[in-house]
């Protein structure tokens, strides 16, 4: 049990100071992070529209090729075009936030003779859909990125959020309540200490 006293009393005040410095710590880092967040979103949005934007235009490119140069002679220009390079993951830290970008170190996009077939004997709709298609996946990679970059963000902003509704919604004014129930009792005992003093030197004077 313990016994209120000056020293108790201290060490609550020195608690409460200490408690609401990381309160302030962490409504600065939640400040921090909800402006990344909003500054990751934007071209999170973005890119996701450019995304739909050119899949609807590779795939119309893709149908021109194969009405040009039959499906049959599309999929043997995907077959021998087919790609083994492997995407590397490159853990990335924002904020103390540690998220995972997904890159490939060649690059999607190759030059136009870079890829296995003869271009100067096919229609230009191939080269156009192979282009755009490498362009898609290309984007499809950054907006991966992007994706685990702001749902990481937001994770800890709620889990900074409710570290913070905790100090302030409870541990602060708990420690606010004994405070003054320590107070209000010490500055009773000593009343009652000053008032049994006071008595004994008139019984005494």
């Amino acid at each position: 049990m313990i016994h209120p006293n000056r020293t108790y009393l201290l060490q609550l005040k020195q608690k409460k100071t200490t408690v609401a410095r990381s309160l302030s710590i962490l409504k600065a880092r939640r400040q921090a992070l909800l402006f990344e967040f909003l500054a990751s979103v934007r071209p999170f949005l973005k890119s996701r529209r450019q995304l739909k934007e050119l899949f609807v235009q590779a795939l119309a490119e893709l149908h021109q090729a194969q009405g040009a140069e039959g499906e049959s002679a599309v999929d043997s220009i995907a077959l021998v075009n087919i790609r083994e390079d492997e995407l590397v993951i490159e853990k990335k830290n924002i904020l103390g936030v540690s998220y995972f970008d997904v890159v490939m170190p060649g690059g999607i996009r190759r030059e136009i003779g870079g890829r296995h077939y003869d271009f100067t004997a096919s229609s230009p709709y191939v080269e156009e859909a192979a282009n755009l298609m490498e362009a898609v996946v290309e984007a499809m990679l950054s907006l991966a990125a992007f994706e685990t970059k702001v749902k990481r963000l937001g994770e800890e902003i709620l889990r900074v959020s409710r570290r913070s509704r905790v100090l302030e919604e409870r541990i602060l004014p708990d420690l606010a309540a004994k405070i003054r129930s320590t107070d209000q009792y010490i500055g009773e005992r000593e009343r009652e200490e000053y008032f049994r003093l006071k008595k004994f030197k008139n019984l005494h004077g």
